[in-house]
């Protein structure tokens, strides 16, 4: 594997947690670590962790000592840590504490309960020296007792206690207590000219001392050499040595895979095979409850979209894919419906699951072309794409479904349908067409289709294709060309229109209405502004006229108080009739200190998920170009410097304050990498191929510039600036490997398989390395060489595969 030099400066993001493949991490009280070149106080090569919120702090860090010099902090170092290599559970460095000696550091974490360690130093010097060097430990506990000295089975070690935990730090070699003010072992080193030392230590923690110095002592003694050889050949299996021009896109790639492998945890009895979290930090991994019921939503399950991200970070990982979708199928019921968010400790988010679940399968057969992935599986994903259609699904009855629950969207934070932040309308979003759902289930048909016919089910692939193209026209009758993007439409009315204020009032009482006739029928939003925590039961009356112009009817309904819905501030509540005309509305029920604000539905809200009839491949040649023109015109909101952003515009409401901006911008600017990649990969789809390269490039510039500052991924990234935004460590801000190997036109089958397809739009060639493949992407062609030193070498831009 590869041997990186990486610093501070570079990018960087050194979680440590217990590998599923290699061991069988603790779901339930998983202890993960993250290793800092520079960081606590004193400032250190530090390693830290919290134990899941059980601690305010564990640390440990290294003193050296030589003569009357004594070193801890990096920057006095003769040269400064250089990470070389980087594994889920893995880490080694080096780095020159004092003049002439060297020391490579190991970190390895065995299991979830136990962090190990190996220091080798080698005198480079042809004088006798004597190093003193110490492993200090910082325990801040919420409730227990700091580490101190201690011995066990007459050695010595550190031990302490937090929450239900009793961390041990245990080193080889027969230490002593340290002499820095701060507890620690420490071994007196003896170097003869041009000789190696080698400490062993682990630092483990369970619920007795005893067990904890148990474990401690025998991860320390275990077989370094082997453990590492098991460590690098599994990354050599699954992962790409990817070479770019640019070394920091390089090393990015490279963290996403192995950040990509940590998140994942081995099957349980409520879902059969590998599952992962969205973001594994030394906060997480512990269960007060015990049973996982009270994890938060980033360990909670899997979604379709989140898992379709992550099977693209690991596109040689064949089985990792067919299990992902396999454990959607699992929990598939009788009816054909399937969890929207399945999880390993049982958990279910009640709601059906975002229609991606045939593309997923389909495209996973793409990248792999295994055969194997798609086996069994076309009869329970035609079921599930049919529970859409369901009447509880397609509460209007014209054949297209809607959307039940926010979350189903993979925008929770859309300003239509939130419910959470006061510039939000906070309306049912069951009551509108979404381009969105539309077009993820004419992929779902679309996919289905191409698996029907790749196992000769022509007959299902041909009853599938008016479905496609019903939900084709419908996406296209949303097709606004003044935007140049798709629209949500009022179930109502399939309308989409701008909303406005038509009459407001502090107290029960009467409203009169302004300008309260339209061209069209609107559904009116009443929102109740509240100054106490009262409660409150309003009951609204309105009375107008419904119809066209030509032919009116009168129209009247009661809004009672079960109707209205809490909203950040307030109640809010929409009219079930649409009304051209408003003759009266009155409101009772309410504090004289409440306020009521009654304006039309507005539908013309933008945001990204509105794109996805190009990810589709339903969007006609003519709107695709359009809304490219829309992606990159200058000052229109989506083209932004670091990707496209959630929203084109803040959504704060006028005078709002410092701190409710900052939100409504961050959430804006926010840039999803998950929905950006199926934007690009429509791009693609249409032949803009250097429009996805340029797309892809923003969004690495995005993760590059917060890997160097923040040590760290992000959930988002803020559109303008590129800082990170949201949970740190988050799946959804790995860098975008799959979509850089697409954009690129490569396609690794295996170490004796690649597909490719047009030409290289970056700037530089591309080398890829796998298991003795090597690729070498050029600007005007590829080398092909295969590990028995066969080459071969493709110029025509024409979709070929290239094979022993």
């Amino acid at each position: 594997m590869r041997d990186w030099s990486l610093q501070a400066g570079d990018p960087l993001a050194l979680t440590l947690a217990a590998d599923s493949r290699l061991s069988t991490p603790d779901y339930l009280n998983d202890h993960i670590w993250e290793l800092e070149l520079r960081g606590g106080e004193p400032q250190s090569l530090t390693i830290r962790t919290t134990y899941g919120l059980r601690a305010r702090a564990m640390r440990l860090f290294f003193r050296f000592a030589e003569g009357g010099k004594v070193v801890i902090d990096p920057a006095d170092f003769h040269r400064a840590p250089r990470v070389r290599r980087f594994y889920p559970n893995f880490l080694l460095l080096d780095f020159v504490p004092v003049e002439g000696l060297e020391v490579t550091a190991e970190f390895w974490i065995p299991e979830s309960h136990v962090l190990a360690g190996r220091l080798t130093g080698t005198n480079h010097t042809d004088s006798r020296r004597q190093i003193v060097f110490e492993l200090c430990g910082v325990l801040t506990p919420l409730d227990g007792k700091t580490l101190s000295h201690v011995k066990h089975q007459m050695i010595n070690v550190l031990a302490g206690r937090t929450s239900d935990l009793h961390p041990v730090v245990f080193m080889g070699g027969g230490p002593t207590h340290g002499a820095d003010p701060r507890p620690s072992l420490a071994l007196v080193l003896d170097f003869e000219a041009r000789t190696t030392r080698l400490v062993t230590w682990a630092c483990a923690a369970e619920g007795t001392s005893q067990h904890a110095f148990d474990l401690a002592r025998r991860a320390a003694g275990r077989p370094w050499h082997a453990e590492r050889a098991r460590i690098e050949v599994l990354a050599s299996r699954e992962l790409l040595d990817i070479y770019t021009g640019e070394p920091d896109w390089d090393a990015a790639f490279a963290l996403s895979q192995t950040a990509a492998a940590s998140l994942l945890y081995p099957g349980s009895s409520h879902l059969p095979h590998v599952s992962f979290v969205r973001s594994r930090q030394p906060d997480g991994g512990y269960s007060r409850a015990g049973d996982g019921s009270d994890y938060p939503p980033s360990w909670n399950g899997q979604t379709p979209l989140e898992t379709y991200y992550l099977a693209s970070q690991l596109p040689l990982a064949a089985q990792l894919a067919r299990g992902l979708l396999n454990n959607f199928i699992s929990v598939q019921k009788d009816d054909g419906s399937i969890d929207g968010k399945p999880g390993l400790a049982g958990q279910r988010s009640k709601f059906l699951a975002t229609p991606m679940l045939a593309s997923l399968a389909w495209r996973s057969y793409q990248d792999t072309q295994d055969p194997a992935l798609l086996e069994g599986t076309f009869t329970k994903l035609l079921a599930f794409c049919q529970c859409w259609f369901s009447p509880a699904h397609d509460r209007d009855g014209d054949g297209i479904p809607e959307w039940e629950h926010i979350q189903q969207t993979a925008f929770e934070d859309n300003p239509l349908f939130d419910v959470w932040y006061p510039w939000s309308q906070s309306l049912s979003i069951s009551s509108f067409s979404s381009p969105e759902l539309e077009a993820l289930l004419a992929s779902e048909a679309a996919s289905l289709i191409q698996i029907a016919e790749s196992q000769g089910r022509a007959e299902q692939a041909a009853a599938l294709r008016p479905l496609v193209d019903r939900l084709a026209s419908s996406i296209e009758a949303a097709w606004n060309p003044k935007t140049s993007l798709y629209s949500y439409r009022d179930l109502a009315t399939g309308a989409s229109c701008a909303g406005k204020p038509l009459a407001s009032r502090s107290g029960p009482g009467e409203l009169a209405p302004r300008k309260a006739e339209f061209e069209k029928p609107m559904r009116l939003l009443i929102q109740v502004e509240k100054k106490t925590q009262a409660a409150g039961s309003p009951e609204m009356e309105i009375s107008g006229w419904g119809g066209s112009r030509s032919k009116d009817n009168k129209l009247a309904e009661s809004i009672t108080a079960k109707q209205f819905r809490w909203h950040t501030g307030g109640l809010v509540a929409v009219s079930r009739n649409a009304y051209r005309k408003v003759d009266r509305i009155s409101i009772e029920g309410l504090q004289e200190t409440d306020r009521v604000v009654v304006r039309t539905v507005d539908t013309t809200g933008e945001d990204i998920t509105l794109f996805t009839p190009l990810w589709a491949h339903v969007a006609s040649a003519e709107h695709a170009q359009a809304m490219l023109n829309r992606l990159s015109r200058q000052g229109d909101g989506f083209n932004r410097p670091f990707g496209i952003p959630a929203l084109p515009a803040s959504p704060a409401l006028p005078g709002a304050d410092a701190k409710e901006a900052a939100e409504a911008d961050a959430l804006a600017m926010g840039v999803h990498l998950p929905w950006n990649q199926l934007i690009a990969e429509g791009l693609l789809t249409y032949g803009f191929r250097d429009e996805a390269a340029r797309l892809t490039t923003r969004l690495m510039n995005a993760v590059v510039k917060t890997l160097k500052v923040s040590q760290a991924f992000y959930e988002r990234y803020h559109a303008e600036t590129g800082s990170g935004l949201g949970e740190r460590g988050a799946l959804n801000g790995f860098a975008p490997l799959g979509l850089f190997l697409r954009t690129l036109g490569v396609q690794i089958l295996g170490p004796s398989r690649v597909r490719l397809e047009a030409r290289n739009p970056f700037p530089w060639p591309v080398t890829i390395l796998y298991r003795g493949l090597r690729v070498v992407r050029g600007l005007e062609g590829t080398e092909v060489t295969f590990s028995n030193g066969q080459v071969a070498t493709v110029t025509d831009p024409a979709a070929c595969l290239v094979s022993l």
